[in-house]
């Protein structure tokens, strides 16, 4: 995209803008339609790359003497920047010709042509709608004439100079979709080429192409978010600007908690994170709380008095899960309990994309395109894949949330560094002990077992494990039987019908299109023993169920792994002990860490009084 690039000079200083739509600037600096007083002004480019422009905007720093510049000191200034700016980038040929300088001052000839006064008025109806339209989003040029197409008058097709205006009063951001870091190099520094870094994912970009938008030798895209579209380094990134965030007192209205009935441990938790929702946090920066509740202890329940406090207040909140199947279950549950809220659900193909909503339940690779729009941003299985471990969607994630904003983070297992956060009161917490039922968690067994690669070149079954299936099976219990490798489960299945012949065997794998089903026929009883990985090892209820975990010494079953499979067992009301099983040739620090943390949330939970006394229901 081809922008052009201006400098002004005002009582404010001097300023240099980018724009979409030249005529706008001249309307509003030069002709005083926005209330500033502007005494000179110089066109220093009317069609510059994207990239460019964006670039030396970010880097401009006023310097001496600039109110006595004429034509040649701005041309020598554009020539030096554009040069830093090939540096930068790495590539000579980046910038061909010689900068083209509009010289003009106020009322002098060579101005451009002003906007057209009698559509002045018609153009802030139109920036207003198009900014409104933006709240709290960041999104391509492709992207926004996506959203804008159903507005009403159309904005599609002429959308550029009401962005530029909107931009002019502080409501749009615009700026190149990568970003180049405008350092400057100490002159004995040998030249490096500096990547590109993706502002709407936080990606570095390291793919270079030729353009034929911008006309560079060498475009840098981003392929960490393209999905999502190209994100180039001459493509127009518009960013909403945020307004402030809401805060109040905590259940000041609405009946707080009473209204959710809620168990003592997650009414305890849930006023303690509304405590902090009830605070500014300090520093300007979204603050952080982490509702740390063990598996099955009903985290849903405990943020609807959370979602209730921010839309009472007029704010807008987002719930953000790593999975789809999730945010379509969650769905009806969250518009159930806020029937008077509009709620938006997105996920990859969703008909809602461009919907405003009070409240927006979201698949995490979704907030890439949200920008500064919630006061309050509710992270859920923060540890599980996609989101554990990538750093894209943690910055996407911080992007979302406003300035004064919160995040709410749950977790079963949160990550060690978050742990540690809270071992050293770096991080408000809250734990949630117990399960609803107010019974223990089950401990698990820890067995010593041949490895499943050794049972199945034996073809056969270790008599120890065999006694304790048999032993699940006789009690009535579904049983779960966890592997490591997608290739061990169909032998591994064989060597289980030959051995419990009367009962129905299956495995599955994210591998297996018949996975949905197999979990209904396994929650229905009509499979009795399910062999799986973890891909069932969170989001998975099934009553009455008890967990064997195999070759549990394996690197990839790490402690927040064997917590969540261990979490699968005695869920149910009717059947809260239930049994688990590390089963391995050797005891690793990872069961024994698993262990200690099961262990350790029961007994917090005794403490204060959250679990069942004998006798008691």
């Amino acid at each position: 995209m081809k922008v052009a690039l201006y400098v002004v000079r005002s009582d404010e200083g001097w300023i240099m803008k980018l724009s979409l739509d030249i005529r706008v600037d001249a309307a509003w600096w030069v002709e005083d339609r926005g209330g500033k007083a502007a005494w000179r002004w110089v066109l220093l480019d009317g069609a510059l790359a994207m990239s460019q422009a964006s670039w030396l905007v970010n880097g401009f720093e006023a310097e001496r003497g600039m109110d006595q510049w004429e034509r040649k000191h701005w041309q020598q200034y554009m020539r030096r920047r554009l040069l830093q700016y090939e540096e930068a980038l790495g590539e000579r040929e980046a910038c061909r010709g010689r900068p083209a300088i509009f010289w003009a001052a106020e009322g002098a000839g060579g101005m451009p042509e002003p906007y057209p006064a009698t559509a002045w008025a018609q153009l802030g109806q139109d920036a207003a709608l198009l900014a409104e339209r933006f709240r709290g989003r960041q999104l391509l040029a492709a992207e926004a004439e996506a959203l804008l197409a159903g507005t009403a008058p159309p904005l599609a097709s002429a959308w550029r100079a009401a962005a530029q205006l909107a931009h002019l009063h502080g409501r749009l951001q615009l700026a190149a979709a990568l970003e180049l870091a405008t350092r400057r190099r100490a002159a004995w520094l040998p030249r490096a080429r500096s990547a590109p870094r993706c502002r709407r994912c936080g990606s570095v970009a390291r793919q270079r192409v030729p353009c034929a938008a911008c006309g560079l030798a060498a475009c840098a895209y981003c392929e960490a978010c393209l999905a999502l579209g190209r994100s180039r380094a001459c493509a127009l990134l518009l960013r909403s600007a945020a307004p402030a965030a809401v805060h109040g007192t905590a259940g000041a209205t609405g009946g707080g908690l009473a209204r959710w009935g809620l168990s003592a441990a997650q009414s305890e938790a849930a006023a303690a994170a509304l405590a902090f929702l009830g605070r500014p946090p300090a520093g300007g920066r979204p603050g952080r709380f982490l509702l740390w509740a063990v598996t099955g202890a009903g985290k849903t329940e405990m943020i609807f008095p959370l979602l209730q406090h921010v839309v009472e207040r007029g704010g807008r909140a987002l719930v953000a899960t790593p999975r789809r199947d999730v945010v379509l279950e969650l769905a009806p549950r969250i518009a159930k309990a806020f029937p008077h809220a509009s709620l938006a659900t997105l996920y990859g193909g969703s008909a809602e994309r461009w919907k405003d909503a009070q409240l927006t339940l979201a698949t995490t690779h979704q907030l890439m395109r949200f920008y500064q729009a919630f006061d309050l941003v509710v992270i859920d299985e923060l540890d599980a894949f996609p989101y554990h471990g990538d750093p894209m969607l943690a910055h996407a994630a911080a992007a979302s949330c406003k300035p004064g904003g919160h995040f709410v983070y749950l977790s079963a297992t949160p990550p060690a560094g978050m742990q540690r956060e809270v071992a050293w009161g770096k991080l408000e917490h809250a734990r949630v002990p117990v399960r609803f039922h107010r019974h223990p968690l089950p401990v698990p067994l820890l067995l010593k077992l041949p490895a499943v690669a050794e049972c199945i070149r034996k073809r056969d079954l270790p008599a120890s494990l065999q006694n304790q299936i048999r032993i699940s099976l006789k009690r009535g219990a579904q049983v779960f039987v966890f592997v490591t490798r997608i290739a061990q489960i169909e032998p591994f299945v064989s060597l289980l019908r030959r051995r419990f012949p009367h009962v129905r065997v299956e495995g599955t794998s994210s591998q297996d299109a018949e996975r949905g089903g197999k979990v209904v026929a396994f929650r229905e009883r009509d499979i009795r023993l399910l062999v799986t990985t973890t891909i069932l090892e969170r989001g998975v209820t099934i009553p009455r169920s008890d967990v064997f975990i195999l070759d549990a010494d394996n690197g990839l079953f790490d402690e927040a792994s064997l917590v969540q499979m261990a979490g699968r067992a005695g869920r149910s009301l009717d059947d809260p002990a239930g049994k688990v099983v590390f089963a391995s040739p050797k005891r690793t620090r990872s069961q024994v860490k698993a262990v200690a943390q099961i262990r350790k949330m029961n007994a917090i939970a005794r403490r204060k009084g959250y679990l069942n006394t004998p006798g008691s229901q």
